[in-house]
């Protein structure tokens, strides 16, 4: 178990590991308080996908959330680009109530997590969550810079925790149910494997080494408006930001 990473803890680690973060308006204030079981300790990190497309649209609906589940809905959100959006500090509406089986296995980094089956435990007061901008219908690609950004910024969270690639885990490994993250020919067990591997070979050098540039992050940046022509999928709310999955964000409010 862990303290959660300071704001400022959090973006020297991020620029240490070679992520290009953009910071979005109030994100080091931006979270749910302390409802539910509050925020902390932390014991990993979890991946997911949006189930939407368009950077603007998705970082919008990962910051302000829609009627039913008030935003934040994760910490960061990674475009296809390669850059890691910085929607939220503290706890966020993202993994929800999960198997306290699967919490126990990840705090002692096991490389098999028992499969999901009961939803007692709080997730959202114990992971970080990554939220990939990808549609999960097993056919949007993940470019390579988005799964490398989405492996450094992991890689930089367990670095400044002590922890190793199996505190990784997916949102499909922690609820029964969920698929994210998905890929083209790959469930969540293959990208995971991919997933942690990539995380072990960074932690396993030195922080930001291979990276192409430290991108110094924009700071308080404001989140353009989301454009229509960003989403293939239906608005929802006021805000015009994409549908979210309703398999996969099915999640009392906390």
């Amino acid at each position: 178990m862990a303290t959660p990473l300071t704001p400022a803890n959090l973006i020297t680690a991020l620029r240490a590991e070679g992520v290009d973060v953009v910071e979005v308006g109030s994100w080091r204030t931006h979270n749910r308080g302390t409802r539910g079981t509050g925020w902390g300790p932390v014991n990993g990190v979890m991946i997911h996908h949006t189930v939407t497309s368009g950077t603007d649209a998705s970082v919008r609906i990962c910051r302000d959330g829609y009627a039913g589940l008030p935003g934040p809905l994760c910490h960061a959100v990674a475009d296809k680009e390669g850059r890691m959006h910085l929607v939220g500090h503290g706890r966020a509406n993202h993994a929800g109530n999960g198997d306290p089986d699967v919490l126990a296995a990840v705090i002692r980094e096991e490389k098999t997590l028992p499969a999901p089956r009961a939803s007692s435990q709080d997730g959202n007061s114990r992971f970080y969550g990554i939220e990939a901008i990808n549609l999960g219908d097993g056919k949007d690609p993940w470019p390579a810079a988005q799964l490398e950004a989405i492996a450094r910024y992991t890689a930089a969270i367990c670095r400044a925790h002590g922890w190793n690639q199996y505190s990784v885990l997916a949102h499909a490994e922690w609820q029964l149910g969920k698929i994210d993250p998905r890929g083209p020919g790959k469930n969540a067990s293959a990208m995971m494997k991919d997933f942690r591997a990539r995380v072990g070979t960074l932690l396993d050098g030195k922080p930001g080494a291979g990276a192409a540039s430290l991108a110094a992050p924009a700071s308080d940046a404001a989140v353009p408006p989301a454009r229509e022509s960003a989403d293939r999928r239906a608005p929802e709310g006021a805000g015009g930001a994409a549908r979210r999955r309703p398999t996969s964000r099915c999640r009392s409010p906390a």
